[in-house]
């Protein structure tokens, strides 16, 4: 089971720091993925890290201000944001799965185990 944590209000132009990690284990093996859903709004890919290699991918909105890491010992996933917007207010998931083939970094449904979500809040 994976926890999402870090998400608040913040002003816009500030920074947030949300973690993922998973109960019991580790990441190692697997690609993690952070996806966000504001309301009326569908599910949509944020940014990723994938499983070997450690390379990351980014939604073209979050390109620059957003910063996907994972911990030395694969145990936190990290998503650093900074020079945050209203249009970043949404409900933050993240995501996992050891079986996440390159091109699906973004796709929801390559995914099969999702954390509970944590909401960020970007006031004007």
């Amino acid at each position: 089971q994976l926890q999402a944590f870090g998400g608040g209000l913040m002003q816009a132009g500030g920074s947030l720091r949300l973690s993922c990690q998973a109960s019991g284990r580790t990441f190692n093996g697997y690609t993690v993925g952070w996806f966000r859903q504001a309301p009326g709004k569908e599910r949509e890919f944020v940014a990723g890290i994938r499983r070997y290699g450690g390379s990351t991918g980014y939604a073209n909105s979050v390109k620059g201000r957003f910063t996907v890491s994972i911990d030395s010992a694969k145990s936190t996933v990290y998503l650093q944001m900074n020079s945050l917007k209203p249009e970043d207010t949404a409900v933050y998931f993240c995501a996992a799965s050891p079986s996440v083939i390159h091109s699906s970094l973004g796709v929801p449904s390559a995914y099969g185990s999702w954390g509970q979500g944590t909401q960020v809040t970007v006031s004007s």
